[in-house]
């Protein structure tokens, strides 16, 4: 779905951040007014690209019964629960949503991850999707800080989507734009990074184009966290997986089934509470170093 370019002034929908809020530096993504549709564009320098040195990800392992081979089984004692998400997440997800994406970081502290879309049928959960990816090259945290390059754990709703390429299909509204082409200078591995992005509404306006640069919360809590299309590593603080699995989920996402993403560790997504029930935030001490803020209209967290 063509977006409209009237901005829907909503409040931004945050439904458990663990007193989290995006980053600003957004994986690097651009305004709209800095050298829009230029790869030649200067910027932040893009992280070396992963052990493949190429773009997009892994097809996901068979899941292990331990949930050690990129996440939870896939059949589960309770059809009525989502695999691996705990008591006190569970309850953030909306009773009216059907469509939920689970992204099981491997651990704590890695950018590796695997991204599984489950669909309500009846009162069942019914996995639909998977697939390998990455998150915050640091990994997770529950107290998400602009450039500490980790991945707020949470439950956040999936509003709307864009990119560089024309709308594959999608329900979502979608604002394709030359603005969301990377800088060249990040390297040959990110230049497809943003072909198509899901906006993850983590301090932002949702019904606003993913590169909208409003951040509720403020600055230093971050924002412009996607899902976008994998290079092969760790991002800054967005999720990435394979174009044929963003393409899976731009194509499967219904507006009508309320869609939200749960995201983390393993770890924490059994035992971490919400903005509600909050547990003790993880101390990761200041930030790690991270390369200069750079977005795209304020953009997400990505190379």
């Amino acid at each position: 779905m063509v977006r409209s370019r009237a901005v829907v002034a909503a409040c931004g929908v945050i439904l458990m951040s663990l007193s989290a809020c995006g980053c600003s530096e957004g994986d690097g993504h651009r305004t709209r007014g800095s050298g829009a549709g230029s790869r030649a564009t200067g910027g932040a320098p893009a992280p070396t690209a992963g052990p493949s040195g190429k773009p997009g990800g892994a097809a996901a392992p068979t899941a292990d019964p331990s949930g050690k081979a990129g996440g939870p089984a896939s059949s589960t004692a309770d059809p009525g629960r989502i695999p691996g998400v705990g008591d006190r997440l569970h309850r953030h997800i909306p009773a009216d949503s059907r469509q939920v994406v689970v992204v099981y970081g491997d651990d704590e502290d890695s950018p590796d991850c695997t991204i599984v879309l489950y669909t309500k049928r009846g009162s069942s959960w019914d996995e639909v999707g998977r697939w390998r990816g990455h998150n915050g090259r640091n990994g997770w945290t529950t107290d998400h800080h602009q450039g500490d390059l980790r991945s707020p754990v949470g439950v956040f709703t999936l509003s709307d989507a864009g990119g560089v390429l024309e709308d594959p299909g999608t329900r979502l509204p979608y604002d394709q734009d030359e603005s969301y082409e990377v800088p060249e200078d990040w390297g040959e591995a990110h230049w497809h990074d943003f072909d198509y992005v899901i906006a993850i509404d983590y301090n932002r306006l949702p019904g606003t184009p993913p590169d909208d640069p409003t951040q509720p919360e403020g600055s230093d809590r971050g924002g412009g966290i996607w899902m976008h299309l994998d290079h092969g590593d760790g991002t800054s603080a967005c999720i990435s997986l394979s174009e044929a699995g963003m393409e899976h989920l731009l194509r499967t996402l219904d507006p009508d089934q309320h869609p939200v993403v749960v995201m983390g560790d393993r770890e924490g997504l059994k035992t971490l509470g919400g903005a509600s029930d909050p547990a003790t935030p993880r101390d990761h001490g200041a930030p790690r170093s991270a390369a200069p803020e750079y977005s795209l209209r304020a953009g997400p967290n990505s190379p």
